[in-house]
């Protein structure tokens, strides 16, 4: 069941210190202010999704800040997105400001500064993920952060519909399907964001993330392909080896690294999952592209400190 916090029953001189903590428990370290004093109320609730948190938001009028503060005293590293249900929301974040209403949505980055504006009375549902999860997609997001998505395209009102009904879904689906969909938003977003980027003029850093994108989409179709390799998936994308390379430097890895890194955190997903308990460790492995047991098993003890037969064992007791 999705855990709720709300003002009511709390005197009205204490609302707005008890939201200030609410805020700060769901979501990450943030400020809160509302002219409206003893007045105020406000809920969210609150259901944990495989990585992401599934929230929804409902309060009056106000103003809530991410600061400079706030960042360098915790080590929240999310991506929030922000739906809009009911009423009118802003953000502010990278020297962008932009409008959520029913319908559309936006999103922003905790490890820099942002600004909330509600005039009004509002509800938003709010999916927060892990930023690397969307990092590995997409690379850095910093030129789609406080920009309204809407219908300016197919992917986009298609992407709302689906993290709404997951989110109002949330609580009624098992762990064992809540981390493969929380990854298929993450991939339904990068989409979106990604066509954004190359529908906008582009800083070349930008344009440097929406490519490696499509390198990394790429490589996700074909991780199951012993044969995948870095000649073979520049020459299909029309690059050089070298320029591929050069773009996963931007992240401190190589094709090599990314490629192993993400067959590894496949592997560990199925044999965690209780839909493939009946799969044998190396069927799992072969799947995924490896060819060579004992270097998966090497690959995957140093990754995960414990070997595949030992997490497996390990992930039937969580």
């Amino acid at each position: 069941m999705p855990i709720l916090f709300t003002t009511d029953g709390s005197p009205g001189h204490r609302r707005l210190a008890l939201w200030q903590d609410i805020v700060c428990d769901v979501y990450v370290g943030l400020d809160c202010t509302s002219d409206l004093g003893s007045a105020f109320r406000g809920s969210v609730t609150h259901t944990a999704f495989g990585q992401a948190v599934c929230s929804e938001v409902c309060s009056d009028r106000q103003r809530v800040y991410r600061t400079s503060q706030r960042i360098s005293r915790a080590d929240a590293d999310f991506v929030l997105v922000a739906l809009g249900r009911e009423g009118i929301g802003g953000v502010v974040q990278d020297g962008r400001g932009t409008v959520i209403r029913p319908g559309e949505f936006a999103i922003y980055d905790t490890t820099r500064p942002y600004e909330l504006q509600f005039d009004a009375a509002f509800r938003q549902t709010v999916f927060k993920l892990p930023r690397q999860i969307l990092q590995r997609r997409i690379g850095a997001i910093e030129a789609v952060t406080a920009i309204t998505f809407g219908a300016d395209s197919p992917l986009q009102p298609l992407a709302y519909d689906f993290i709404i009904k997951l989110c109002e879904r949330a609580d009624h689906i098992g762990a064992e399907h809540a981390e493969r969909l929380s990854e298929q938003a993450a991939d339904l977003l990068a989409m979106t964001l990604a066509e954004r980027l190359r529908t906008q003029p582009l800083p070349s850093s930008s344009h440097r993330a929406a490519l490696l994108y499509r390198i990394r989409a790429h490589i996700s179709a074909r991780l199951s392909d012993p044969d995948l390799s870095l000649p073979k998936v520049a020459r299909e994308l029309g690059l050089s080896a070298r320029y591929v390379n050069d773009l996963f430097s931007d992240e401190e890895t190589s094709f090599r690294r990314y490629v192993l890194a993400e067959r590894l955190r496949r592997c560990q997903r199925d044999l965690g999952s209780p839909t493939h308990t009946h799969r044998q460790i190396s069927e799992i492995a072969f799947s995924w592209g490896f060819n060579d047991l004992s270097h998966f098993g090497r690959a995957f003890r140093e990754q995960f400190g414990l070997s595949p037969r030992e997490w497996r064992r390990s992930a039937k007791t969580r």
